[in-house]
């Protein structure tokens, strides 16, 4: 083997530990955060709001500022075909224009919180006879006033989203992967903060349910504080590697603006669809009882070795992916999908299969204490097991979904996840109204329609 054929060898590999460090740096914290919200809150008013209210930030979070999000994607395949020279003022044109837009529907999120948390948690809005008990429906009346105030005050993340995003990708795009991939962390710290301090100042009153409020407040002013401190630190590596500044242009038509949004515009969606599938689970989640905590917990459990290894394997693959798109090198291409698709089966099918083994023993040895008791840890596992069933398919699909991204062509995924939103709703009523499947059901469902749009990627 040549020296040349070694080096992209080494780049990647090199690129792939940065990654996996970061990133485990910050999915460790995101655990931590998670713990400690366990023992705090449980799966009582306060985290269930949480998990409903924060559906929309956080939808736009992983949308717009998660790496290996649209943003991120359209940024890096754009900026690493283009003169470094360039890069500035097109970012700076992007970040006008995205924040512009991004501004009015954070207003937009403040005023009409209560319908839009309608929308994503019907069962929130149900009446006492509904509720069978007096009971159960002074919890969902709780549940339903924490929600709204949270949206409320989580709502300007969603301009953040948009920044964090945009930044990701210029940095990527200069050869900078530590910061994008560990700042995450901050997130997570700032609601471990607001955690702590309610602790010192309530001590053992932290789980009476007269301060499951102020816990619902303290959970979303951190997610909040962590998004703003999120963006805040990439500024100044941004301007020290000449990837943009906080000045604002308004020249729309400069080179790069549309070629950027050309494949922004339908990533988003297709990604948007995406999370519309989670607020379908969310739908049906919201009418079965600790439903949405469950999926907050196991989520994280799921998401902490899934979003090490796919950010090792996606962050290192997308700039070569964005450079192999002429026909010419498709043959070079295609063994670098392939080698995508190997690395993807030979981390997640072992993993799926050792997390759906010990799935009652992580959740006890991780969340059991305090607020979190065995009654809870009986309800995760389960769909915890669910979840890891899916890990080969969940990074399986992002892989196929970024050739599509660096060709310039978002629209065969956008259409794909357009008739998943139809599947999806329909396999959470069979396995959640007909099966009787409970909360699991609701994973199975995401599970079964992510299978789906895969053999048409292989077919494309």
């Amino acid at each position: 083997m040549t020296e040349t054929s070694k080096s992209p060898q080494r780049s990647i590999a090199s690129i792939a530990a940065i990654v996996a460090i970061a990133t485990l740096i910050s999915k460790v914290a995101g655990l931590v955060r998670q713990v400690a919200i366990a023992a705090a809150f449980g799966t009582g008013p306060a985290f269930d709001a949480y998990n409903y209210s924060y559906v929309i930030p956080s939808f736009f979070l992983i949308l717009l500022g998660g790496i290996n999000g649209p943003f991120h994607s359209a940024i890096v395949s754009v900026l690493a075909k283009r003169p470094r020279e360039e890069a500035a003022p097109l970012v700076e044109t992007i970040t006008t224009l995205v924040g512009g837009i991004l501004i009015v529907f954070t207003i937009a999120m403040m005023v009409f919180a209560e319908p839009l948390l309608h929308l994503v948690a019907p069962g929130l809005f149900i009446t006492l006879e509904q509720a069978k008990s007096p009971e159960n429906f002074q919890i969902i009346l709780q549940t339903k006033a924490i929600a709204i105030e949270q949206l409320r005050i989580m709502a300007p993340m969603t301009l953040f989203a948009g920044l964090i995003g945009i930044g990701f990708g210029s940095l990527n795009a200069a050869d900078l992967y530590w910061l994008p991939s560990v700042s995450p962390l901050l997130s997570s710290l700032t609601v471990i903060l607001g955690i702590g301090g309610l602790a010192i100042a309530l001590g053992s009153k932290i789980i009476d349910p007269q301060y499951v409020h102020l816990g619902g407040m303290v959970l979303a002013y951190g997610s909040l504080a962590g998004a703003v401190l999120q963006w805040l630190v990439q500024v100044p590596a941004q301007w020290k590697a000449n990837m943009g500044t906080l000045r604002l242009r308004f020249n729309f038509r400069r080179p790069g603006v549309k070629e950027v949004m050309d494949v922004l515009g339908p990533a988003t969606f297709s990604s948007g669809m995406m999370q519309i599938n989670v607020y379908v689970a969310l739908a049906f989640a919201s009418y079965i009882p600790y439903a949405a905590s469950a999926l907050g917990y196991s989520t994280l459990l799921v998401q902490t070795p899934l979003g090490i290894l796919s950010n090792m394997i996606l962050v290192p693959l997308m700039p070569i992916f964005s450079k192999l798109t002429d026909p010419q090198d498709w043959p070079e291409l295609k063994g670098r999908i392939r080698q995508g698709m190997m690395l993807t089966a030979v981390t997640m099918l072992p993993l799926g299969a050792l997390m759906m083994a010990l799935a009652y023993p992580i959740v006890q040895v991780i969340y059991q204490r305090g607020a979190f008791g065995s009654d809870a840890s009986d309800i995760v596992a389960k769909v915890l097991i669910a979840y890891s069933l899916g890990m080969f398919v969940y990074l399986g699909r992002d892989v196929l979904v970024r050739v599509f991204y660096a060709l310039g062509d978002g629209d065969t995924p956008f259409r794909i996840s357009m008739v998943n939103i139809g599947i999806n709703a329909l396999m959470c009523f069979v396995f959640v109204r007909f099966l009787n499947f409970g909360a699991p059901g609701l994973v199975l469902a995401t599970v079964s329609v992510n299978i789906f749009p895969r053999s048409h990627y292989f077919g494309y």
